[in-house]
C-alpha cells in the first residue's frame, strides 16, 4: 500500500499480530492496535478439576499484557474492547450446544465468522480507520473479471489460516488486508527481530482459547455447573451399523466421529466412532472402512469466489484444518445446502466441522457440515 492509510490492526498478543503493527508503522501509516477481551481465563480456576490458573494461551491476559507492550514498543495508540458477553452468547454457548447434541464444532471459525471481523470492523471505522489489519496466513485481492474480493491461500501453506476465514463477507473482505499472506513464518519472525519486538520468539498458541488442555469433556461439566445448570442425560446405546447394541454409553458428548479409544467396549477387532445419533442418543460404531464416504452436505454456506453454484462445479474440499483436501464436486442440493461428491471416500467426515472450497488457492467459499 503505497498510500498512507489509517489502519486498525487486531492485536493477539502473538509474534504475528505485533510484527504486522510495526511494518504497517514503518511504513507510515496511522495504526491503531486494537485487542479483543474475549474470555476470563480464571473464570473457570479450580473449579469441576480445571487448573487453577490458566496462562500463555491465546486472548489470554498474557496476551492483551504482551500487546499493549509491543503497541508501546512502536508508538501507537492501544485499546482493548471487551466482548465476553458476546462471546459467550455467539461462540461459547453453540459450542457446549453442539457437543452436547453429538457434533464437533469449531470454536475458532465461530469466532471469526460472527464476531471478531464484524466488531473490530465497526470499532475500526468508529476511529476513523480505512482498514482493518490482522496476522492471519492469508491473502485478499480484487478480482477485476469476477467483480468480486477474493480470498486466497498463503505463500506459507504450513500456516494457511484460510480454512478458518471461509465465513468472510465481501464486505468485510473489501476493508481487511493480511500483510504476511506473501511471508513465511521465519521471515515474520526475522522482521521482529529487526523491529525490536521483545515477543519475537514467543511459540504460537496453540489451544482454544477457553478449552484448558483440549479437555473438552472437563470444560463442560466446569462451565455448565458454573452456569447452575445439570450436565443433560445424553446416555445411550452402543450400536453397530447394522443396528446390533452391543454396550451403553454415559453421553454422546464424549464420542467424537473417529475415535477409537475411550468406547469401553473390547472386541476381536478395532472399532471406532462412525455415527453419533443426537435424537436418540446412539452411538454407532463400525470398522475403519465404515469411516469413509464419498458425500456431504454442507449447511449455512458462504460463497465468496462466486455468487451462486449455478451448475456441478470442480473444487478442492477440505474436510478438517490439517486435511490435505480432495477432489470433489460441488452442487445445489435440497434447503439450500451444497452436496459435495468426493473423487475418493474420505475419513471422518464429522458433522459440525467445516467444509471449505478451494479453486486452486481461491477459496470458493464454505459451510458447516451437516
Amino acid at each position: 500500500m503505497k498510500n498512507k492509510q489509517t489502519i486498525a490492526v487486531a492485536m493477539s498478543g502473538g509474534v504475528d499480530s505485533s510484527t504486522v503493527a510495526a511494518m504497517l508503522r514503518a511504513d507510515g501509516h496511522e495504526v491503531v492496535g486494537l485487542t479483543m477481551q474475549l474470555w476470563n481465563q480464571r473464570r473457570l480456576a479450580g473449579h469441576e478439576g480445571m487448573p487453577e490458573a490458566v496462562t500463555g494461551r491465546c486472548c489470554s491476559l498474557d496476551d492483551v499484557y504482551d500487546a499493549r507492550r509491543v503497541a508501546e514498543t512502536i508508538g501507537i495508540p492501544y485499546y482493548v474492547v471487551n466482548h465476553e458477553e458476546r462471546f459467550e452468547r455467539e461462540v461459547v454457548r453453540p459450542f457446549v450446544q453442539d457437543y452436547l447434541s453429538g457434533r464437533t464444532p469449531i470454536p475458532c471459525s465461530l469466532c471469526n465468522n460472527h464476531l471478531k471481523f464484524d466488531q473490530l470492523l465497526i470499532v475500526a471505522r468508529q476511529i476513523g480507520a480505512d482498514r482493518l489489519a490482522t496476522g492471519h496466513y492469508a491473502r485478499v485481492e480484487f478480482d477485476e473479471t469476477r467483480g468480486r474480493w477474493l480470498l486466497k491461500r498463503p505463500a506459507d501453506l504450513a500456516k494457511d489460516q484460510t480454512y478458518f476465514l471461509f465465513g468472510l463477507t465481501q464486505e468485510q473482505l473489501s476493508r481487511t488486508i493480511f500483510p504476511l499472506g506473501a511471508m513465511t513464518k521465519p521471515e515474520v519472525r526475522e522482521l521482529a527481530r529487526k523491529h525490536g519486538l521483545a515477543l519475537a520468539e514467543k511459540p504460537d498458541s496453540q489451544e482454544i482459547c477457553f478449552v484448558p488442555g483440549g479437555d473438552y469433556k472437563r470444560f463442560l461439566d466446569a462451565y455448565l455447573a458454573e452456569q447452575g445448570e445439570a450436565l443433560p442425560d445424553t446416555a445411550g446405546e452402543l450400536v453397530t451399523s447394522s443396528g446390533q447394541v452391543i454396550g451403553e454409553h454415559s453421553g454422546i458428548h464424549n464420542f467424537t466421529v473417529g475415535q477409537r479409544k475411550g468406547l469401553g467396549i473390547a472386541t476381536g477387532s478395532p472399532l471406532y466412532v462412525i455415527q453419533i445419533k443426537g435424537d436418540s442418543g446412539q452411538v454407532v460404531v463400525g470398522s475403519n472402512e465404515e469411516l469413509y464416504t464419498r458425500t456431504l452436505l454442507a449447511r449455512r454456506v458462504n460463497l465468496i469466489a462466486v455468487e451462486d453454484v449455478v451448475e456441478p462445479t470442480r473444487v478442492t474440499v477440505k474436510i478438517r484444518h490439517r486435511h490435505e483436501g480432495a477432489a470433489a464436486l460441488l452442487e445445489k442440493s435440497e434447503d439450500n445446502k451444497l452436496r459435495v461428491t468426493f473423487d475418493e471416500p474420505q475419513r471422518a467426515v464429522t458433522p459440525g466441522q467445516a467444509a471449505v472450497f478451494y479453486d486452486g488457492d481461491v477459496v470458493v467459499g464454505g459451510g458447516w457440515i451437516s
